[in-house]
């Protein structure tokens, strides 16, 4: 994909998705033309996640690869906390597959930039899921690194960098730009798996689960995975993340350092964690309702700093895109990814 190509598909597009607050047409084309033909990323187009997104460490990084920003993204507007849906130039941002339901957030237009074909990658942030939700119901690869591993403005730690992109491949130059590492050989397989439908207190609702442990079972037939009988069990996050959000990190910590001691446990016996992303499917534009928490499953390790991503799994019968999980040992950011391009091998579906 070349610069003019997407700025097409973003004009032809963009009007009934709103996936953008705003698009840099004649400055992208520019740039495209100055950008050393040497560079890794030379002229490929990239979106940023909100207004203020150029100016964050992975947009510098991929701009210094020769990569070119054609727009920012949308996030939810005022007064949206809970719903998770995208404020762009053209009103509500719309999920892709079903206008009628959001796209998740709060990289909301830069899941749908990169789902509907207007960049080739789109950064993002997570602090809650807000790179992986969005990834789940869009239907693309979303990864959450590793807290710590890339610069983050976020006070309380909770928030970490992410990129959006159609597969998992297309994710390592993320990763190799931002100075994250990359892959030197493809990861062993089987490798040692440990599934979990609900994290021991989720409510997942029954099509959400039946496609994602159908995408695990598509995993253990192709040997991707070799499932582990371990303790999955972990204690609801949802006190303890509010209260670090709220500064408050002292009336969290208990909740922190148990589910920690068991994801060290856990770890210490598996390569990697599998659940649904989400516990919900994608939600209408009026929001999930108050007491339904999308970040259910994802938000667990915000607060224990484990890298984590999405990668496609399947539709429900509704035509809402499922999300699967992976989760890492921290740290492990590279060998996530290679382990979500071995799954992604195998986890293709028919797409309605």
């Amino acid at each position: 994909m070349d610069v003019a190509r997407a700025l097409e598909t973003i004009g032809r597009l963009d009007p009934g998705l709103s996936a953008f607050v705003e698009v840099w047409g004649d400055r992208a084309l520019e740039l495209e033309r100055a950008v050393d033909p040497a560079l890794p990323l030379a002229g490929v187009p990239f979106a940023v996640k909100g207004r203020s997104g150029l100016g964050s460490y992975a947009a510098r990084r991929l701009i210094a690869a020769g990569a070119v920003p054609v727009g920012s993204t949308s996030v939810p507007g005022p007064g949206t906390y809970w719903q998770t849906w995208g404020l762009g130039a053209h009103g509500p941002t719309r999920n892709p597959w079903r206008a009628d339901r959001t796209p998740g957030g709060s990289s909301a237009g830069s899941a749908v930039a990169v789902a509907a074909g207007m960049a080739a990658l789109a950064t993002g942030s997570d602090g809650a899921g807000s790179v992986r939700i969005p990834a789940a119901w869009c239907g693309v690869f979303g990864l959450k690194t590793t807290n710590g591993l890339l610069p983050s403005p976020d006070r309380t730690g909770l928030a970490s960098a992410g990129v959006l992109t159609r597969t998992a491949a297309d994710a390592r130059a993320y990763l190799r730009c931002v100075g994250a590492g990359e892959a030197e050989s493809a990861p062993d397989l089987p490798l040692r798996a440990v599934w979990s439908p609900d994290l021991g207190f989720a409510d997942v609702d029954h099509e959400v689960l039946a496609v994602a442990r159908a995408a695990v079972e598509r995993l253990v037939s192709a040997g991707v995975v070799l499932m582990r009988a371990l303790d999955t069990s972990l204690l609801d996050p949802a006190e303890a993340w509010t209260a670090v959000r709220a500064g408050r990190a002292a009336e969290g910590a208990a909740v922190r350092e148990e589910n920690d001691r068991r994801l060290d446990a856990l770890f210490a016996g598996a390569d990697v964690l599998i659940t649904p992303a989400t516990p919900n499917r994608p939600h209408g534009h009026d929001g999930p309702g108050p007491d339904v928490y999308s970040t259910a499953l994802t938000w667990v390790f915000n607060l224990s700093g484990h890298p984590a991503a999405s990668v496609p799994a399947g539709f429900t019968s509704d035509g809402c895109p499922v999300g699967l999980q992976l989760v890492a040992a921290r740290g492990a950011d590279v060998p996530l990814l290679e382990m979500s391009v071995a799954a992604e091998r195998h986890l293709i579906t028919v797409r309605p």
